[in-house]
């Protein structure tokens, strides 16, 4: 019996919830899972797990030996990637995960620059608004926007991004501009139903945050969508300021009900605690957040300037 990989087959059970599904994340069959598991117990002498149709559940013995075999698997990983060198230059695979507008439009230019400045780290990338469990999915680095629960990971903050309303100057030259985030009721509206509720979006009034209800004309569920459906003039829509700043810059796009905007949304690299930092990593760390802190600096003075270069349109006029 290889007795790590049975460590590693008991470790995915307890962490999948269930043999089947083990054997799902392991590509192992169920009757080499089980077979495993038995052995394993055979060999200690002792039962680890309850099994019953509904459930696994743990011994009081299994729980100190999945504590152990923890320690054990992690310290057998850091002297393999000791001896392969991720501690002496930086080499190896690293897996990167963050949303897709915000990785294909500011995290790439990054990581391209990082991999002409390291020939010997190759990087997979995965694009996705789906959140990813740093661990279970071995993910080295994570780009998360919004606030971050209470965890063992380490975030680190890069830079701040608004959620920012606007529409095209033909609609505005058409509805008039909105004045107070009550006059949205009265005008067509792009909702984005990945970013927020389809027919509420938050904004700062007075001293507290409000969801105030919009009529939406259209609701997609990418925030491209909602800026090409915007920019042809259909609408008012909300999105954060990244994804709409080069049309705001073209002129396509006009920033309303800024002083309304909710707080900003924090912008983190975050990545697991894991003792020693591998070197390849510890390189991306600091190559990356410098850059893309001036990437979002840079956004904020663009919509800045274009704020100031803004013409007036005329007050929404209510409809009777």
């Amino acid at each position: 019996m290889n007795r790590l990989e049975s460590m590693s087959v008991l470790l995915a059970v307890v962490d999948s919830g269930s043999l089947s599904a083990a054997g799902r994340k392991l590509g192992m069959p169920l009757a080499t899972v089980s077979r495993k598991i038995s052995d394993l117990e055979a060999a200690l002498k002792a039962r680890l797990l309850i099994r019953s149709p509904r459930q696994l559940t743990l011994t009081d013995s299994g729980r100190d030996y999945v504590a152990a075999c923890r320690r054990i698997l992690g310290d057998v990983n850091e002297a393999e990637r000791a001896a392969a060198g991720e501690y002496s230059a930086p080499r190896g695979d690293l897996v990167v995960t963050a949303p897709v507008v915000f990785g294909r439009l500011q995290l790439l230019p990054v990581l391209t620059e990082f991999l002409r400045a390291y020939p010997e780290v190759q990087v997979r990338l995965s694009l996705g608004d789906r959140i990813l469990n740093l661990l279970e999915d071995h993910v080295d680095l994570a780009i998360r926007i919004g606030g971050l629960p209470d965890s063992g990971l380490i975030a680190s903050q890069v830079g701040r991004l608004r959620r920012v309303v606007c529409a095209s100057p033909e609609y505005l030259s058409r509805k008039g501009a909105p004045e107070h985030v009550q006059e949205l009721a009265e005008h067509d509206c792009v909702s984005f139903d990945l970013f927020a509720v389809a027919d509420t979006w938050r904004f700062q009034v007075g001293d507290r945050e409000e969801l105030v209800a919009i009529r939406p004309r259209l609701t997609v569920s990418t925030a491209e969508a909602a800026i090409d459906a915007a920019v042809a003039g259909l609408g008012v829509t909300c999105v954060l300021s990244y994804q709409v700043e080069p049309a705001l810059r073209a002129g396509d796009l006009v920033l309303l009900l800024e002083s309304f905007e909710p707080a900003p949304l924090p912008v983190s690299l975050l990545y697991a605690s894991r003792g020693r930092l591998p070197l390849k990593l510890r390189a991306l760390l600091d190559f990356a957040a410098p850059r893309l802190r001036g990437r979002l600096e840079r956004i904020e003075a663009s919509l800045a300037s274009h704020r100031e270069g803004m013409p007036p349109y005329k007050k929404n006029s209510p409809r009777r």
